[in-house]
């Protein structure tokens, strides 16, 4: 039986935000159900115990997002959740108090990103996080980690980075930090603000699209390794970037998920990656691909994962 670190679950595809980096899904909009959510768990219950709640969509849209925390916590899941975290104000207090909950990923980039975002400001945006933030890491032993994951690939001329100034001072003025972040934080390692709270700073994410350019079809991925996900349809696909389903694996609707992830077109993409060829088109023009060398090196991590 194979065995993965995690299942990212998306529990909706809708997103409050239409953030310039996200491109939105060409699929239903949609929640799962809460009985769909279980049944989903007790399915992936043989291979992880482990669960991102993140795909595609704004967790925290979820109405029941406090029982589907609760019914992890009766399968003995634990939760990691993606957010952009501006509906804390609506429905953070349903995140306290969740034994599930293991970390929590606030996506701070996320307010530049959004065209048309206007009250809160950035700044109010930004504190409103960061006191919830301080408020279920002193209540719980959940894990924050605050992430910018929008710079340039060029340093020198780093736009971005100044960009993040703003959003750094008020980390640095909110958690006593009396030198530059900049100064101590990179992308390999992070940086620790408090206890059990962390900063992480990477390029801007990009989504590997089929009209991008494929490379040489040489390579190495974790895909079906480490992870798979499960979109709100209830599509498998072998990792998180396959947001609209283009590598569908099978339908855990229909099909158990283990037989899934065992199937025809799985065992192909496995075993080209055991042998560093990448058969499927789209993870031929996968950008967060080519962060793995080819003897299957670990990838790069940002803090906490």
């Amino acid at each position: 039986m194979k065995k993965l670190n995690k299942v990212y679950v998306e529990i909706t595809s809708i997103c409050n935000l239409a953030c310039t980096f996200c491109p939105p899904p060409k699929r239903e909009s949609m929640f799962v159900s809460p009985e769909e959510f279980a049944d989903r768990l007790e399915q992936i219950k043989p291979h992880t115990n482990h669960i991102y709640l993140h795909v595609k969509g704004e967790p925290l849209l979820h109405p029941k997002i406090d029982l589907l925390l609760d019914i992890a916590a009766e399968k003995g899941i634990k939760v990691n959740m993606t957010t952009n975290g501006s509906l804390l104000a609506k429905s953070g207090h349903k995140l306290m108090n969740k034994p599930a909950l293991r970390q929590i990923n606030f996506s701070l980039h996320s307010f530049d990103g959004h065209h048309g975002t206007g009250a809160p400001g950035k700044a109010e945006y930004v504190q409103s996080v960061v006191d919830f933030a301080k408020e279920i890491a002193a209540r719980s032993s959940v894990i924050v980690s605050f992430r910018l994951w929008n710079l340039a690939r060029d340093q020198i001329t780093n736009l971005e980075h100044q960009r993040n100034r703003e959003v750094l001072s008020i980390l640095e003025s909110s958690f006593d930090i009396t030198e530059p972040i900049e100064e101590h934080i990179n992308r390999s390692s992070g940086f620790k603000l408090a206890d059990r709270i962390y900063l992480n700073q990477d390029y801007e994410f990009i989504w590997p699209k089929l009209d991008e350019e494929a490379d040489d079809g040489r390579g190495f991925c974790h895909a079906l390794r480490n992870q798979a996900a499960i979109l709100a349809n209830g599509t498998v696909v072998p990792c998180c970037l396959d947001g609209d389903g283009v590598i569908n694996l099978g339908n855990v609707k229909n099909q158990s998920f283990g037989s899934i992830i065992e199937g025809d077109r799985a065992t192909r993409l496995y075993d080209g990656f055991s042998n560093r060829q990448v058969v499927e088109e789209l993870c031929r023009k996968c950008d967060y691909r080519r962060r793995f060398n080819f003897d299957g090196a670990r990838q790069t991590t940002f803090g906490p994962t």
